[in-house]
């Protein structure tokens, strides 16, 4: 089958390790089941594994994906969540998570093999491009806003970072259900892009707000810390999902964080349970993943490099 996959690991050049051919169809296995994709998106882990985040040299070659949407073998139309135990039945509380392209070979093919349990229906109002957007990215937003940020309607949130799949997402998704939303990002366009998806006030980074927030959302990192605490009202929560720019900023706030009382949570992903609430979310609200670009599964690599340089608005989806 056609596949896009990992060859080589290049911590400084990772596309270079980027290739795309023939592999070997999913053999069956008890207790899991083939899906054939019907789409694909990209993630910033997929660029991680190529540098060699995650993905050993032992594990390649590789196919890369952990989001897809398709079609199990009885026919039924599925989404994949794509956070899988050693077991390959869940992830039991003694077990180490993985996710696709860690342990398990992807979801850029024409066909994927998971874990029965990991597989839920597709409701019939989105597209398999639009839900192929979910499982990662939407649903580490979801995660972020609804269960570590604690945050309910008319509550205000700031999202760092507009343009990323997670900050995208998070402003929908706040605007959805209910948050006042400032977002920010150094590119104008990008700027005025998450204004039209619901931002009630975008910045440059750094740049006061109109008010301190109960929430953070924090994927940026090391450029945007300091900003994203000084934001906070006293007692506000943060909750980072990502370091895209470094982990290490050059002032803490520690001061800020205990005298203010500030909650700094750490969030990754979420539970099947929680995708499941997602993609009711998206089915009943009308909300929809912003998607930047569909292409075909062959074209691939121009997906990547718009990833690469940062060139994205919302998800880029491969369709095999």
């Amino acid at each position: 089958m056609f596949a896009v996959y990992a060859a080589r690991i290049d911590a400084e050049q990772p596309l270079n390790g980027l290739e795309s051919g023939e592999r070997p169809a999913p053999r069956a296995r008890d207790g899991w089941s083939t899906v054939t994709v019907k789409a694909a998106s990209l993630n910033h882990h997929d660029l991680w594994s190529l540098k060699g985040v995650g993905l050993g040299e032992e594990s390649l070659p590789m196919i890369l994906g952990c989001d897809a949407a398709g079609i199990d073998e009885d026919g039924n139309e599925v989404v994949l969540h794509s956070v899988i135990g050693q077991s390959g039945h869940g992830v039991g509380p003694d077990e180490k998570r993985s996710i696709l392209t860690e342990l398990y070979q992807g979801t850029f093919a024409e066909q994927v093999t998971v874990p029965t349990w990991n597989l839920l229906p597709k409701p019939k109002e989105l597209s398999f491009e639009e839900a192929a957007c979910l499982p990662t990215a939407w649903l580490t937003a979801y995660r972020m806003l609804f269960t570590n940020a604690g945050v309910r309607p008319g509550d205000s949130v700031l999202v760092q970072g507009a343009g990323g799949g997670v900050a995208t997402a998070a402003i929908v998704l706040a605007r959805a259900g209910g948050l006042r939303v400032y977002a920010t990002s150094r590119d104008a366009a990008k700027r005025k892009r998450a204004e039209e998806l619901g931002a009630h006030g975008v910045f440059e980074p750094g740049a006061r707000l109109p008010e301190r927030v109960d929430a953070v959302i924090e994927t940026v990192g090391a450029a945007t810390w300091s900003h994203s605490v000084k934001s906070l009202r006293p007692g506000g929560t943060l909750v980072i999902s990502g370091a895209t720019s470094g982990p290490n900023p050059r002032s803490a706030e520690l001061t800020r964080i205990f005298f203010l009382e500030l909650k700094v949570v750490g969030s990754t992903m979420g539970g099947k349970d929680e995708l499941q609430d997602l993609l009711s979310f998206c089915a009943v609200t009308g909300v929809r993943p912003v998607i930047d670009s569909v292409l075909p599964l062959d074209r691939a690599r121009e997906g990547f490099e718009h990833l690469a340089a940062g060139e994205v608005f919302g998800k880029i989806v491969l369709t095999p």
